[in-house]
């Protein structure tokens, strides 16, 4: 149930995603034609807003690859075949990136806060808009990379009741 509800989670931040770097298409192609052609003025704040998208862009696909269990990880052993030594693996990896997944929510909301007394120079953009990636950020880590937690657990006791 829970498993089924962070993978909807995780579709809609993929969608969000997509919207995003369509989105990121517009500043960025009004930049290269202002600059190559001078068809139109040149426009500071796309550079600003491009940022901006792009910060969103990046913390997002984090999230999805931590979900997809794809960020973070390297490895550096060989995969292991006791049912034992696979969950020492993934608990390994999982722990350390919950680790720093709580320091980024926790630590990130006086960041944030730092942001939210900010503005953008060009758009006057309140700079809580990008600073609040980092908490949210490190709030879906943690509930993603928790599940996984719960997951290898969970895997490890079907496999010690399947071989007793």
């Amino acid at each position: 149930m829970l498993g089924r509800a962070l993978e909807t989670f995780c579709q809609g931040l993929r969608i969000l995603l997509g919207c995003l770097m369509a989105t990121l298409a517009i500043p960025v192609g009004m930049q290269v034609i202002s600059r190559y052609t001078g068809i139109i003025p040149t426009f500071l704040w796309t550079e600003e807003l491009a940022t901006f998208i792009f910060v969103w862009i990046v913390m997002i696909g984090s999230m999805v690859a931590v979900w997809e269990g794809t960020h973070f990880d390297v490895v550096i052993t060989p995969d292991a075949r006791h049912p034992f030594f696979i969950l020492l693996q993934k608990s390994i990896v999982y722990i350390f990136v919950l680790t720093f997944a709580l320091l980024f929510a926790w630590y990130g909301i006086e960041y944030a806060k730092i942001g939210s007394i900010q503005s953008s120079v060009m758009m006057r953009a309140n700079l809580l808009w990008t600073y609040v990636t980092v908490p949210i950020a490190g709030v879906v880590w943690t509930l993603f990379c928790g599940y996984r937690l719960y997951e290898a657990f969970a895997a490890f006791q079907t496999s010690k009741r399947a071989t007793t």
